[in-house]
Parts: C-alpha cells; sequence; structure tokens
C-alpha cells in the first residue's frame, strides 16, 4: 500500500522548509504571498488534503467543534441577538452535547467572514449561505458543510423549509379576513438603510436570498389568485436587528398609510411594525393587521401575540448537526403551518 502523502513530502516537493510549509497551512499570514501558492501547488500536485487537526489540537484527530455562520452581512453580536437564530444554535448544541463536542459561531461580516472561515477549528460547517460553500471548499482541511433553506448542490447537505408555502399560507389567511390593501416587509441581508420600493412592476430585492424570493413569490401566488397584483404593492427591506428594523417599520407606516394587511418575512419584523403601531396609537388587529414568519419564542408573548408561520427553527438546526456528526449529507424539506393569535382580524 502506498503510504499517505505527509507535510514533509509537500516541503520537499516546494522546496521550503518543514516549518514555512506548516505556517502556510497553520499561520498563512506569516508567509508571502508567492511562497504559499509554491506550497499549496505542490500540495495540490501531490493529494495533500491538509495537516491532520489533531498535530494541532492534540485532541485525538478532530477539533470536537460545530461552526456555525449565519447569514447574510452579520457580525457575531447580531446573530446572537437574533431570536431565530438562537433556536437555530439551541438545536445544533443539543446534538453536539450528545456528541461531546462544542458549537462555535463565526462571523458573518463581509470584512471578516473569509478569514474565519478558512482558520476555524471545526469538524464541520452549518451555512447561513451557499455562498460561503466555495469558501469552505477552499480550505487546505477539507470538512463536511450542511446549508440551512437553500440548495447548494451536490456539494453539501441542506435543511430546507417550505418558504413559498408558508407566505402563501399568510397572504390566504389575510385575505380570508377581507383584505385588500397589503404591504410587505422583507427581509435585507445588509446592515444599510431601510429600502422602499413603491408599486410598480419589475421590482427585485436588493440584497436578499433565494428564501427571502420564495416568500415574494408565495405573496404574490396568493393574491393573484384573488384578483391582486404584487406590483400594487409597497415593498420595505430593512435588516433585522436594531435600530435598522425599527427604521424599516417606520418607512413602512408613514409611506403605506392605507394598508390594512401587514405581510413581514420574519417575526422580529413584524413584532417592530407591532411596537411602532402601538406607539402611534395604531389598534392592532382593529386598524392593522400583522402576520409574521418563523415563530420564534417571543411571538407568542408580545402583545398583541402575534399570528405567524410556524417552522420547526430548532429541529433545523438538529437535523443538519445531526448530518455532520453521521458524516451523511441528504437533502432535506421542512413543513410550515399557520399559528393563528391576536395580531391579526377582519378588514375594516
Amino acid at each position: 500500500m502506498t503510504r499517505p502523502i505527509r507535510l514533509a513530502d509537500v516541503a520537499r516537493a516546494a522546496g521550503v522548509s518543514l516549518g514555512t510549509a506548516s505556517n502556510v497551512f497553520n499561520r498563512p499570514d506569516a508567509v508571502r504571498m508567492e511562497l504559499r501558492e509554491v506550497v499549496l501547488r505542490a500540495a495540490k500536485e501531490l493529494g495533500y488534503a491538509g495537516p491532520d487537526p489533531k498535530g494541532r489540537l492534540l485532541m485525538g484527530g478532530k477539533a470536537h467543534a460545530i461552526g456555525l455562520l449565519p447569514p447574510g452581512d452579520m457580525p457575531v453580536a447580531h446573530a446572537i441577538g437574533s431570536p431565530y437564530l438562537r433556536e437555530i444554535a439551541f438545536g445544533i448544541a443539543e446534538i453536539c452535547d450528545q456528541n461531546g463536542a462544542n458549537l462555535l459561531i463565526l462571523s458573518g461580516s463581509l470584512e471578516h467572514k473569509a478569514w474565519a472561515i478558512h482558520n476555524a477549528l471545526v469538524d464541520g460547517f452549518i451555512l447561513g449561505h451557499a455562498d460561503e460553500v466555495a469558501m469552505v471548499s477552499a480550505r487546505p482541511l477539507r470538512v463536511p458543510m450542511v446549508v440551512m433553506d437553500m440548495d447548494a448542490g451536490p456539494a453539501a447537505g441542506s435543511v430546507r423549509i417550505d418558504g413559498r408555502g408558508g407566505a402563501r399560507m399568510a397572504a390566504e389567511h389575510m385575505l380570508a379576513l377581507g383584505h385588500r390593501r397589503f404591504a410587505v416587509l422583507s427581509v435585507l441581508r445588509r446592515p444599510v438603510d431601510a429600502v422602499w420600493h413603491a408599486p410598480g412592476p419589475n421590482r427585485r430585492l436588493q440584497a436578499a436570498n433565494p428564501l427571502d424570493q420564495e416568500k415574494l413569490e408565495g405573496y404574490a401566488e396568493a393574491l393573484a389568485g384573488a384578483g391582486l397584483s404584487i406590483d400594487n404593492m409597497p415593498i420595505v427591506e430593512a435588516h433585522p436587528p436594531l435600530p435598522w428594523a425599527e427604521a424599516g417599520a417606520c418607512m413602512l407606516l408613514d409611506r403605506a398609510p392605507e394598508a390594512t394587511a401587514i405581510l413581514a418575512m420574519s417575526d422580529r419584523h413584524a413584532i417592530t411594525v407591532l411596537v411602532e403601531a402601538a406607539r402611534r396609537g395604531i389598534a392592532v388587529p382593529t386598524d392593522l393587521s400583522v402576520i409574521g414568519f418563523d415563530d420564534a419564542p417571543d411571538a407568542a408573548t408580545v402583545m398583541p401575540p402575534l399570528t405567524t408561520i410556524s417552522q420547526p427553527i430548532a429541529e433545523k438546526g438538529r437535523i443538519a448537526a445531526s448530518m455532520l456528526f453521521r458524516g451523511v449529507m441528504s437533502h432535506e424539506h421542512l413543513p410550515v403551518r399557520l399559528i393563528v393569535r391576536g395580531s391579526t382580524g377582519p378588514a375594516h
């Protein structure tokens, strides 16, 4: 049998010292770019997959950790502040505890994301967007990965929900209550000012992921079934953390005062609308009905309790983490359901 390719073989083929070759994989900033390219090219030609993590961690050959990367341009503090991501992390953590492993939350901010992925000492990744698949694949040390809420093809497993069907249920619920004047509050995946989309044809969300687009299509299908057009409905995109979400709620209520039904693509957005409506003296659901999406833990405790589309948030995390520990990548598609509470009522 042919013995495994070792780091010393790569160093010899590249004409560098063993220490330099080690730095290329473990401390790349300490090596000139030209020299890094020579070593990485030699590694690729020899079929060297990267250093064994036990050489760095002395933990039996594994990092015993999963890396969670939040979706969009989102640093760690914003990820921890998100009720949705906390539920995802809770589900992952349960499976990590069962396997004696840890959970590492990585920075999803654009300026730190590539570095975080390249240097994370983890046995696998749970990614918030398919765009990060290429970054993980470029790591010297290959690890499995699962993408949340979108299909990344054969390179990774995936855990998705029926976003289109859920959004369709949300709009159909409002239509059944007699609402005909709608406004949409969408998720902006960058920490920038809220974006106003006036009614009109051929509009596209500026900073959305595929799940957001699926939800918009679900709203459009339900409205079309009632003889209405999504083109006639104003749309606001807002980043979920505060103060961006608050600004988005204010923009929507300021510029679409005629709307009697708000379709929010996340519970966090919907709750900010409830708070701002209460501040303005707008009665919910008498004057305005609001529906969210996710069924995050605070959806049932806000006043009035939020009508929403419930998805199995923590279960998504459990399924994704279980894939990594089993080493078997699959593509899971989970159902959603409508939860009717006090934030929606008949149109007046």
